[in-house]
């Protein structure tokens, strides 16, 4: 999946959290836990996104990994809302599946950084980068 692919694929997961939150009932904690998801389902593309404009790989890493635990996040939340007994798992799996999917796929984006500039730094301090 290129960086265009992804860019989309999380404004998508960002629209369908809206939806949701949207669709939730109107009490005290149904409020809370769709405020919650609300602001961390749209949270995963945005940090994504910015990401993709960082200035250097370990910036790149450090928004990666904040896109990850929003991510993280909005499973949560989802679970919560489903396990309170406030939206139901039949609506609620595939979104929470999607999650899932997009927490690897960036765990994968950010090991390959990591690994990217350990060789970096390795050929520098071997004077091959130089």
């Amino acid at each position: 999946m290129n960086q265009e692919q992804l860019k989309e694929r999380t404004k998508q997961f960002a629209l369908r959290v809206i939806r949701m939150t949207e669709a939730m009932p109107q009490s005290r904690s149904g409020n809370i836990i769709a405020h919650q998801l609300l602001r961390s389902g749209t949270s995963v593309g945005a940090n994504y996104r910015s990401a993709c404009r960082a200035r250097s790989r370990p910036d790149f890493i450090s928004k990666i990994g904040i896109a990850i635990e929003e991510a993280d996040e909005s499973q949560y939340w989802m679970e919560l809302s489903v396990e309170a007994g406030i939206f139901p798992r039949a609506k609620t799996q595939e979104l929470i599946n999607e999650a899932d999917e997009l927490i690897a796929i960036l765990t994968a984006s950010t090991q390959t950084a990591k690994r990217h500039q350990i060789n970096q730094q390795s050929a520098i301090q071997n004077g091959v980068g130089a």
